[in-house]
């Protein structure tokens, strides 16, 4: 098949858009005519199902597997619910067979999981399978439920030679087959900088772990990663559907720049509160000085009474007239007259006044001895 006759699966639980810690992608691949695999990429849940069972039927198991899954799965890591979960996909996929909605037979792989923090949680049944690039090495976490993975433990097969079995594609359970099956469930404790892939046998059936590895080492951002690898499947012959899910693991990471965040917001909203006080202290302080200090000027040969000081800010004047004496500038000293001209600062409007009264004094005695 051509490749762009090849379909791009992404359901409404897959994410679009922007960049994130999580991608995926699905491809028909290169031999089949249609896509028999699902997903679901809604952290914290991530799963693939890859079904079975031919056309009408492979692609109805997986579909009823995840969107029951999506239903039933918990809001928070909980091993027993999730359980709970696939148990009721695997039992909705037997009722779907009896009632028309699918055929006899049918059936699918499911391997979910739900990261959360630095927990992991793995429910499994079939070959698809759960993945950890730990400091940069890949550790495969699931057990494949298949008859290659059971001759591999038993020494009757090597890994190499499973690759190349004619039994390669039989799996010993499944959704759908057995209303008593129940899935496998591992919890792991990861670690920040961890990455985890979900894929179907698409992807390990076509390209070695060791090839895995290096891509999810390589290539950081996870959508890239994911279609990367889907890529690679494809490249190596695309034998059957390939689902990849990458998620990096965050751990804490997220809740400490949360938290930072929420601590430079009231750091800054401290340092705005404390300016805002300097501003406001230094405000009153200023205005407090300019009503309280006071200088005598020459008001058109009256001596007159200010409160402030004989300056301006931005052509704003700091201060204001209190009034005009009765008191003559003429009738000073000459040197008095002059200071006037500029100013002269005392403490405080009293001491202004008992000023006033001592240069009327004065101007008194020097009229009576004129006079």
């Amino acid at each position: 098949m051509a490749r762009e006759q090849r379909s791009y699966k992404s359901t409404q639980r897959t994410r679009k858009g922007a960049v994130t810690t999580f991608g995926s992608r699905t491809d028909v691949g290169c031999v089949r005519d249609h896509n028999e695999d699902s997903l679901i990429v809604t952290p914290p849940l991530f799963a693939v199902a890859d079904g079975m069972g031919g056309h009408a039927a492979g692609e109805v198991a997986s579909e009823i597997a995840v969107n029951v899954l999506a239903e039933f799965a918990p809001k928070d890591l909980d091993g027993a619910v999730l359980e709970h979960a696939v148990e009721e996909a695997n039992r909705e996929i037997i009722r779907a067979a009896h009632d028309g909605r699918g055929r006899d037979g049918m059936g699918t792989t499911m391997t979910a999981c739900m990261l959360e923090n630095e927990r992991l949680l793995i429910a499994q049944v079939g070959d698809s399978r759960a993945y950890l690039l730990h400091q940069g090495k890949l550790q495969q976490l699931t057990r494949d439920h298949s008859l290659m993975a059971d001759m591999i433990e038993a020494g009757q097969l090597t890994p190499e030679e499973a690759r190349h079995h004619p039994q390669r594609s039989v799996i010993t359970r499944a959704l759908g087959s057995d209303p008593h099956t129940r899935p496998d469930m591992y919890e792991i404790n990861v670690e920040t900088g961890d990455r985890l892939l979900v894929c179907s046998d698409g992807l390990s059936s076509m390209i070695r772990d060791e090839q895995i590895e290096a891509t999810m080492r390589r290539v950081r951002d996870p959508q890239r990663c994911a279609s990367q690898l889907v890529n690679e499947a494809i490249a190596a012959g695309g034998h059957d559907n390939v689902t990849v899910i990458v998620a990096d693991v965050t751990g804490f990471a997220e809740k400490r720049r949360k938290k930072m965040a929420r601590k430079t917001k009231l750091s800054v909203a401290l340092v705005f509160v404390l300016l805002l006080a300097i501003l406001g202290g230094t405000a009153w302080g200023v205005h407090t000085w300019l009503h309280t200090t006071a200088y005598l000027g020459n008001d058109n040969g009256k001596v007159a009474v200010y409160s402030g000081v004989p300056a301006d800010v931005f052509g704003m004047p700091l201060h204001s007239q209190v009034e005009t004496t009765d008191v003559n500038v003429s009738d000073l000293q000459p040197g008095t007259a002059a200071r006037l001209q500029d100013g002269i600062r005392v403490d405080t409007l009293d001491a202004a006044n008992d000023l006033v009264q001592q240069y009327r004094d004065e101007a008194a005695q020097h009229n009576k001895a004129e006079g």
